[in-house]
């Protein structure tokens, strides 16, 4: 009897653990609450259909809500990870949420921008010459110059909080930090009636294809230190620092999750996009095209492009 008993508890043992480590079918995927992510979160979620898995409706979160809700195991995944920008979420997972593969390595530049015509009129190089002419990018009548900042919850609110703080932005600038796309509408409208625009923004993004890198703006040094001074395209200055390192876009997903279902780690390791893809159709979303049906069908007019790249993943991640 006592041998039998051993042999039951060690098969209960050898049972529940081959439960435990069993691939799931379903996958909570979730993607970024700012429309430039759909893209790629939409490519992403096919090819872990095509790979079997059921992945219900995306679940739209910014990232203070996401890494909590990862470390919990509520939610499996998501492809809109700007590792650095988000490092502080991260770290706060102790381990539970990990960075996996690339969508777009180094692909994320950030940083502030001003209209090309008043960087000239003013001569303003950096963030801080603003302070000079801040009446010129007030938009309220409060003697502050409005940018458009980041909604809170976002990683770069973070960085943006301690721009301000460093360097006291805040004495002359005012953050605003209601929802981004409309308050970015506002300001190109501003612009082509004219007025003087301070924002800050990413690439790849929509806006780059209404305003013109060179042409309608450019980037403006934010003298932080925490970040260096590098070679930049389009800038007031040919050396300037951003302001924010730049950064990788990756799949962030609960560690557990990816321990039980090698299939969708060897996927996530697979799969990239690259940026100029992204930027097109996110302006193709910017023009009008933007439904949930919209998005599905320039993820699969992607694939359909770019069928052998698409296969590759498929082949690598059941293997």
């Amino acid at each position: 009897m006592k041998l039998l008993r051993i042999v039951l508890c060690v098969l209960s043992v050898v049972f529940f653990t081959a439960c435990d480590r069993q691939e799931s079918k379903t996958i909570n995927m979730a993607r970024a609450n700012w429309d430039t992510g759909y893209f790629h979160a939409e490519i992403y979620k096919i090819g872990l259909e095509k790979l079997g898995y059921e992945i219900p409706k995306l679940k739209d979160v910014k990232p203070g809500v996401f890494y909590v809700a990862a470390a919990a195991g509520d939610i499996d995944l998501w492809v809109n990870g700007w590792v650095k920008t988000q490092a502080n979420y991260i770290d706060e997972t102790k381990g539970k949420v990990i960075p996996v593969g690339y969508v777009a390595k180094q692909g994320g530049l950030q940083g502030y921008l001003i209209d090309k015509k008043s960087a000239e009129k003013f001569n303003i190089k950096s963030v801080l010459d603003i302070k000079k002419h801040a009446k010129a990018f007030d938009a309220n009548g409060d003697g502050k110059a409005d940018m458009v900042a980041c909604p809170p919850g976002w990683g770069c609110e973070k960085v943006i909080t301690g721009h301000f703080n460093e360097l006291k932005l805040g004495e002359f600038i005012n953050p605003i930090k209601a929802e981004y796309s409309a308050s970015l509408a506002d300001a190109i409208s501003r612009y082509k009636n004219g007025g003087s625009i301070l924002y800050y923004t990413w690439a790849p993004n929509w806006i780059f294809g209404e305003l013109k890198l060179g042409k309608d703006v450019v980037w403006i040094e934010v003298p932080s230190s925490k970040t260096k001074v590098v070679d930049s395209k389009h800038a007031t200055k040919a050396k300037i620092n951003h302001g924010f390192s730049l950064d990788d876009i990756r799949a962030t997903a609960n560690k557990d999750f990816l321990d039980k279902n090698p299939k969708v780690k060897k996927f996530l390791e697979a799969a990239s996009i690259p940026l100029a893809d992204i930027s097109t159709q996110n302006l193709k979303m910017h023009k009008g095209e933007k439904s949930e049906s919209d998005v599905r069908r320039h993820a699969e007019e992607w694939i359909k492009a770019n069928q052998s790249t698409f296969d590759s993943w498929i082949k690598k991640a059941q293997n």
